[in-house]
């Protein structure tokens, strides 16, 4: 090779192993930017992904949690129920013996009206037999010549001590009655002083309970972190809600069936009659009583009513009591079969006052309700007809 030719060569190589170097530099540097950026995405990706691993954990544990404190809260809800129903009693039991202890004294001061007559027929008979003979039938005998008239006063001295000795022995009957109702007396006012001790401490251990049952019920209430989880929760009520009220359908149907069959073999075939909400639907739509008082608000497939604590939660139409328990989301829930597929349903009670199986007239009380304590809060009421929802507005009196 000339040697021209070979520095030639030796001149270009090294300036085509630079230009090649150089064109190479941003192929090397784009890929290592892709590579970055994957990698980048991969840890945005993973962080992510622990984010979301993360949320689910803590959901999971508020779930859990807002489980438990609804499962303390049905305990303590239906502990509070027992403790109102308790108080309940013993005030109808106060007011009974009140009531009998007015009645004895009533009696008492009847019978101290009529010792007081007595004491006062047996003076004036004491004040006739003075006068008639002086105190003695000797001195009517002494001071009378006339045979027949002394005979006339003693027989009407005789008459006149058996007047009194009748007397007395009613007026001794008389007192011997009045110790007796004195003794009932202190023995009523005893017991009932007994009673108001023990009312006494119901009232602080509900007022505890209450406050407990209000506690949990705001904690568990805290664990909605927006109105979405709280829309969720009312959903997930009212499925629990649709399937116990399926559930008490298909028990009733079961029960009308078998009666229907003992009804067909007793009466030749003939059906029972069955008791409904009412007759005449056109009569009763707009006339059913409303089950407490208080402003009304719409809430899921019923009605919030804002009744005072304590006050009386009373049944819209005859019926039968089909269910009585705690259910999430309503409470102290008590659920009336009127037959013809209607029910009616009392929720948020402080105290039930039936149990399943009682029959419950209409305007009976059925539950007392529970103190409002918030905007969502108040004696929740549906109506049901054949398992699915009716407006009760429409079936209630104008409110």
């Amino acid at each position: 090779m000339p040697s021209s030719l070979r520095v030639a060569s030796l001149t270009v190589l090294p300036v085509l192993a630079l230009s090649a170097a150089l064109a190479g530099a941003p192929a090397q540097a784009r890929q290592d930017k892709s590579q970055a950026e994957q990698a980048a995405a991969k840890q945005k990706l993973s962080n992510l992904h622990q984010q979301l691993q993360a949320l689910d954990k803590r959901q999971a544990a508020t779930a859990a949690r807002r489980d438990q404190l609804n499962a303390e809260l049905a305990k303590e809800t239906t502990a509070l129920a027992a403790a109102a129903r308790a108080l309940r009693e013993t005030d109808a039991a106060i007011a009974a013996k009140q009531q009998q202890l007015q009645q004895l004294q009533q009696q008492r001061a009847d019978l101290q009206q009529k010792l007081a007559s007595q004491r006062a027929a047996i003076a004036d008979l004491l004040r006739a037999s003075y006068a008639l003979g002086h105190g003695s039938d000797l001195r009517l005998l002494l001071d009378n010549e006339d045979v027949g008239r002394s005979a006339r006063a003693l027989v009407y001295s005789k008459y006149f001590q058996q007047d009194r000795l009748q007397k007395v022995q009613q007026l001794m009957a008389g007192l011997a009655q009045l110790q007796t109702l004195e003794q009932q007396i202190t023995a009523e006012q005893e017991a009932l002083q007994v009673q108001r001790d023990q009312r006494e401490k119901q009232s602080a251990q509900l007022a505890q309970q209450r406050a407990a049952a209000q506690k949990l019920a705001a904690a568990a209430d805290a664990t909605y972190q927006n109105q979405a989880q709280r829309l969720a929760a009312l959903k997930q009520d009212e499925q629990s809600l649709n399937s116990l009220v399926a559930r008490l359908q298909q028990q009733i149907d079961q029960a009308m069936r078998e009666a229907a069959e003992r009804a067909a073999a007793r009466r030749h075939g003939k059906s029972p009659p069955r008791v409904a909400v009412g007759g005449a639907g056109a009569n009763i739509r707009g006339n059913l009583p409303w089950p407490a008082s208080g402003e009304v608000h719409s809430y899921g497939n019923g009605v919030l009513i804002r009744a005072p604590g304590g006050s009386e939660v009373r049944a819209v139409a005859n019926g039968r009591v089909v269910y009585a328990g705690f259910l999430r989301g309503y409470g102290m829930l008590l659920i009336l079969n009127h037959g013809n597929g209607w029910m009616s349903m009392y929720g948020n009670n402080e105290a039930l006052l039936h149990n399943v199986g009682d029959a419950v007239k209409a305007g009976q009380a059925v539950g007392t309700a529970s103190a409002p304590t918030g905007v969502n809060t108040g004696v929740y009421f549906e109506l049901r007809k054949n398992g699915e929802p009716v407006d009760p507005r429409s079936w209630l009196k104008s409110h």
